[in-house]
């Protein structure tokens, strides 16, 4: 018989290596998500950080945890097993992240008077032909700035006012009518919001620490998603773009 003190020395072994991957190919996962995809404060915004954490600390845990239960050098099926449970684990993890790569922030879109921030599964591929090349596919490594015209041809506004209100497809979807931002600093401008404003909604604390973090900032515009809106910061004098604060707008 196999010694049971070295048989469960053999079992944390093959546990501890496992769970040592998991670990590894779930930080390169959290990196990818968090600093590429989702950088802060967007996947609070979109609120993806329950939803894959969830989903990494489940295929860490369960992937080393059923290696530990089967793992036995007699075992005559023991690579098939192993087998078995990585597919699983990759799998999982692969479905995770094909998930949250759908969600991901593809677009911010200055929309008129603010900026719409817009995911990969939300862009209108119909329009795909139809856009520019720079604007054809949705970024990889990150949400991109652009900015969005209205069709000049009274027949696509209609168009396009129908669809937002039966399709819920309305401007910032639509790659075809995406423009650089650098076309918008001008109108950006020009609809800028005082940062005094930023105390009428949040605590005069929050808005003290972010103005100290970003203090070249003089000026803000809403960033609107559909289930809560951020602060788009700017510098009006040098028509930049400072950064996003999950301060509230309105």
């Amino acid at each position: 018989m196999y010694p049971d003190i070295l048989y469960m020395k053999d079992r944390i072994t093959a546990f501890s290596i496992h769970l040592s991957l998991s670990s590894v190919i779930a930080l390169l996962a959290i990196i990818l998500v968090f600093q590429l995809w989702y950088p802060s404060p967007l996947h609070d915004l979109i609120g993806v950080d329950t939803i894959f954490y969830t989903i990494v600390i489940i295929d860490i845990i369960i992937g080393p945890v059923l290696t530990f239960v089967v793992f036995n050098r007699e075992k005559p099926h023991l690579k098939l097993d192993l087998t078995i449970i990585a597919f699983i684990q990759i799998s999982a993890l692969v479905y995770g992240i094909w998930t949250v790569a759908l969600g991901r922030p593809a677009w911010i879109v200055f929309n008129v008077d603010r900026f719409d921030l817009v995911q990969a599964q939300e862009i209108d591929s119909r329009q795909r032909e139809k856009s520019a090349r720079a604007y054809k596919t949705a970024p990889l490594f990150g949400p991109r700035w652009v900015s969005a015209e209205a069709p000049k041809n009274i027949d696509d506004y209609n168009t396009l006012t129908f669809e937002s209100v039966f399709a819920g497809i309305d401007l910032p979807q639509r790659t075809d009518l995406y423009q650089p931002i650098s076309n918008a600093h001008k109108k950006i401008s020009e609809r800028a919001i005082s940062l005094d404003n930023l105390a009428k909604y949040n605590s005069a604390q929050a808005v003290k620490d972010v103005l100290t973090r970003w203090p070249q900032a003089n000026a803000y515009l809403p960033l609107y998603f559909k289930t809560r809106s951020a602060v788009v910061l700017l510098n009006t004098e040098s028509d930049q773009i400072i950064g996003i604060s999950g301060l509230s707008p309105w």
